[in-house]
Order: structure tokens, then sequence, then C-alpha cells
């Protein structure tokens, strides 16, 4: 707090390891030692710990020549964590943050900054989707055997709409098995689109809407009440040949290593296909064609097919990235290889009845394939399909392989290699115009122009990126394992055009910020005719109360 003169007691004070006196240009301040050294590799930790000299004035106190204006709210955001910005320019108390070295604060301020900026004339999509009745609880008092869920038979088929009976996955009604952590049930955890329709996953149920451009967002279905939190989903809005044929759309959830699947048809009536369990937990969930695929990081893969209406898991080398490519599944393991398998050649290895797990490119380093993007050129009469994969590594390094139509057999070679990042890669995406990656240092982001000739990669994106920014987040992660699948933070769009991250900003708000991924900039107007086709990402939010 601003205060009087410090008198004699400064020196003494000082010394005392607890209250430290300080003149910040001409202004004197009082506070604790704790106070300002609890944030690491501060300018004040530095300053208490005799790392960088001081200079005192007359009373003993520590002198520091900056301005005192902007110093109030940077101590008494050490003393309270809160920030008051009235009447105190956010560029100038970041600027004053940074040189103290306040971190946390520095992330808020340039979080402020960008809400600051924010307008209407940037917005994309607005709109409010109330919420949906929480389907009513229905006890079954049979048991569904773990065995019959891993050899993935099909439950009784009926009608799923709102309060259809609930699958109890082990034990009886009474006693039914609660799999991850307690979550508020009217908080929307997870949002997923496919053409017209978006699934929204709340903690034990899910809710299918579907748009139409004369009458907007239409609640379409409701799944049974669950008596796990969902932590994974996938739609599939184009089913072509399905179980109940092509109008059939089809949505899963999954918690822990269970799976259940749903055909809904257009009137919105929805029918139980199956409960399926993959045996490990399910990190990733989403549809092939027709086929519903599952993965975990143990190295399992889970495939349902909609023609042979076949649950099968096949064991692979555990796995840390994955990216589809037509009916083409590739997954990027921690031995360093890539591996592909077709899924239109469902199962292929009739004798044994396993997928065709195939190895398709193997690090020179040996590192693990933490990111990876399959871009298919555009088939032309002269050269077909070019096949291009980038893929970043555990030890930073992205490399771009390529495969000529004329040579699959020898497999793809490697393009390029970029050692730009110092930790992990944990997001890849080549598409015509850009490559992007991100690391592990708070989302760290780095963009490269592609040229092109006669559609296929030409020249080296450079050393120098198109764009270099942060993907900052104040939000910690919450326990529950749906949020690292409904809070991703892209890259989103079509490869055939520039991509978007998704910046969500916390305290808790009802904004996302699009950032381009070629600027790090929030979509402008101008951009906004050039996004407007592409599915960025959805989100609800509606109050608890």
């Amino acid at each position: 707090m601003a205060g009087g003169h410090c008198g004699a007691f400064a020196a003494a004070a000082a010394g005392s390891g607890e209250i430290v006196q300080l003149n910040v240009g001409g202004t004197r301040f009082s506070t604790s030692r704790q106070t300002l050294m609890w944030i690491p590799d501060s300018f004040f930790s530095s300053l208490l710990s005799g790392r960088i000299s001081t200079l005192r004035d007359e009373t003993g106190a520590i002198f520091i020549d900056r301005d005192p204006a902007a110093f109030a709210p940077i101590l008494n955001f050490l003393r309270t964590k809160e920030l008051d910005l009235r009447g105190v320019s956010i560029n100038v108390l970041r600027h004053e943050a940074e040189f103290y070295g306040i971190t946390p604060l520095v992330r808020r301020l340039l979080l402020c900054e960008e809400l600051e900026r924010s307008s209407c004339g940037s917005v994309l999509f607005h709109g409010y989707l109330p919420p949906p009745g929480i389907p009513s609880r229905k006890i079954n008092s049979t048991t569904r055997s773990s065995a019959g869920s891993r050899n993935g038979l099909n439950s009784t088929e009926g009608e799923a709409r709102g309060n259809g009976a609930q699958p109890a996955l082990s034990g009886t009604g009474e006693e039914t098995v609660r799999l991850g952590f307690p979550v508020d049930p009217r908080k929307v955890l997870i949002v997923a689109g496919h053409h017209n329709w978006i699934v929204a996953a709340y903690a034990h149920f899910a809710v299918c809407y579907r748009i139409k451009e004369s009458s907007g967002w239409q609640q379409v279905f409701t799944s049974p009440y669950l008596d796990w939190t969902i932590e994974r989903v996938a739609l599939n809005a184009k089913v072509v040949g399905g179980p109940h044929g092509d109008k059939d759309k089809m949505v899963a959830v999954a918690s822990e290593s269970s799976i259940i699947l749903w055909s809904v048809q257009d009137g919105g009536s929805g029918s139980e296909i199956g409960v399926f369990s993959l045996g490990v937990p399910v990190d990733a969930l989403f549809f092939i064609g027709n086929q519903l695929v599952a993965t975990s990081h143990t190295g399992k893969v889970g495939v349902w097919n909609a023609v042979t209406q076949h649950w099968q898991v096949q064991d692979v080398v555990p796995i840390t990235s994955y990216d589809t490519a037509g009916s083409f599944l590739l997954l990027g393991c921690n031995n360093g290889s890539i591996y592909y398998i077709d899924m239109q050649k469902f199962p292929l290895r009739m004798k044994d009845n396993d997928l065709l797990v195939t190895e398709l490119y193997h690090d020179p380093s040996n590192d693990a394939i933490t990111a990876l993007s399959v871009y298919l050129t555009p088939k032309t009469s002269v050269s077909g399909n070019w096949i291009e994969i980038a893929y970043g590594t555990s030890s930073g390094a992205v490399r771009v392989i390529v495969q000529h139509p004329e040579t699959v057999g020898s497999g793809p070679q490697l393009f390029q290699t970029f050692t730009v990042h110092r930790s992990p890669v944990t997001k890849i995406m080549l598409s015509e115009k850009h490559l992007v990656s991100v690391c592990a240092d708070n989302n760290h982001v780095r963009t490269w122009t592609v040229t092109r000739f006669r559609g296929m990669i030409s020249t080296q994106p450079g050393s120098t990126p198109l764009a270099s920014f942060k993907i900052l987040s104040l939000e910690e992660t919450e326990s529950h394992g749906s949020y690292s699948s409904g809070n991703d933070i892209g890259p989103f769009g079509e490869r055939d055009d520039q991509q978007v991250f998704i910046q969500k900003v916390v305290p808790i708000t009802n904004k996302l910020f699009v950032r381009l991924s070629s600027t790090g900039k929030s979509c402008s107007p101008s951009s906004a005719e050039s996004v407007r086709s592409r599915l960025l990402t959805a989100q609800q939010y509606h109050r608890s109360r």
C-alpha cells in the first residue's frame, strides 16, 4: 500500500526479513518478503536473494526507479492475486509487469488486451441453445456382463429418446459403477459437429441438434441417462449403407473403456446399436466412414463396422498420435513408427480375423511420433494423389515426408526437417497453404507458408516462420476425462484453406477467441468471409441456475 514516511524503521525492518520497505520512483511502499517472493525467478526474488545489487535511499528503503502508479496494482496483485484495472493503462501495466517478471500477471494482461480489442464486428456466428431437460433415470435391474461388452454383443434395440432403458455396465441397478469424477450434470462438457448436426455431451447424457437455414437449430435426439460420466463423443451425420439405411445418423459416447453407440433416424427416434469395451481407457473416439474407431495410448484399437455389425479390438504399439485420410487410419507410436490400417478393407486378414496393420515409415531418430497430419493432394489425371505427411516428435522435431504416386512401393521419402521447437510437438497440421506446429511450451505455435508446384509441395517453407505466437490460457486442467476432449485448441478448418485456433479465456466467460494460424490475430471482418464456410468448433454455455 502506498504509505507515509518510513523513518528510522526502514533499515531495521528490511534486515528483519519480514517487512520490506520499497521506494518506487519516490513513492514508498511497505510489504512482506513473502508477498514479493512467491513468484520464482521474478525481479523481486532475484533482488531479495542478492542475485542483483540493490540501491537504497536515505532511510534504507530499497530504491526502484520505476513508475509508482503502475507499481501499486502490481503489488496488489502479488498480495491478493486479484487485478483491478480501474484508471490504469493495460499496455503500461503489462510493460511494467514484464520488467518485474510477474509472469502470471503478464499472461492475464495479454488476455485482457484481447478482450479490449474484441468487437462484434469480428463475430462469425452468435447463437444460444437453451439447456435441455435432464432425461429421467431408469434403473435397470438386469445385469449386462462385462464379457458380453468385450465381445461386442448388441443390446436389445429399443426406443432411446430421453427415457430409454439405462444400460448398466456392471452390477445391478442399485449398485451401478460410477466412472470418472463428479461433474455438474447441467454443464456442457464436449461439443462435436458433422455436416449440419452437432452433439452436445453433458455429464450423463448427450443431445443431438440439427440446423436448417429456415428454422435454425432443432433438438432431435436425447440419449438415455448414463450412470457414468461421458468423456468422449463422436458423431456421423452422413451415413452411407448404415445398419438401418442411409438416412440414419450415428452418435457414440465413451467413458473409461466403455463405449455406447446409437443410431438416430431423421425423425429423431434412436435405438442403441451396442455397448462395447476396449478393455483399456479410450483416448480418442471418431468415425472413418461408417466405422466407429476407438484408440488408447496403451496400444489398442477398437473398430465397429457398419456392414459386418462386428466389434473388433486389435493390439498395436503404444499410440501417441493419429490422423485419418480417406479410409486410412494412421497411427504415430512411441517407437518412432507410423502405421496405417485401411478401414475400407476391414477386416482384411480373415484367417486370423486381425486388422492388417502396416508400418509406413520410421523416424530416423527413433523419437516418439507425438503429432501427425496427413494431406492428400487433389487427384489429377497426370499424377494421381500425392501423399504428404507432417509429423512432430517428442524431441520437438517437425518432419515432412512425401510419397510420389509413381513410387508407392518404396514408401514415403523424407522431404524436410525443422528443429524449431524445444518441447514435444503436441499438434501439427499440413494443408494446401500452411504447415502449422504447436509444442508443449504454453501452446507455442509456428506457422510456415507452403509453396506448391502443380498441386505438389515443391519448396521448403523456409527457416523463418510466417507467424510465431502462443495460445495463452489461464484455465487449469480439470480432473474429469472430458476436459481435454472438450477444450481442444485446434487447429480447426478445412485443409485447403487457412487453419484457426480456439482460445478459451478464464475467469469464466462466455467468449471464445478464434485466432488465425497465419498471424495469431483474432479473425477480423475482412477475413470472416473466408472462414464462414468452415466448421470451426462449437460450444454451448448456459447458466447452471
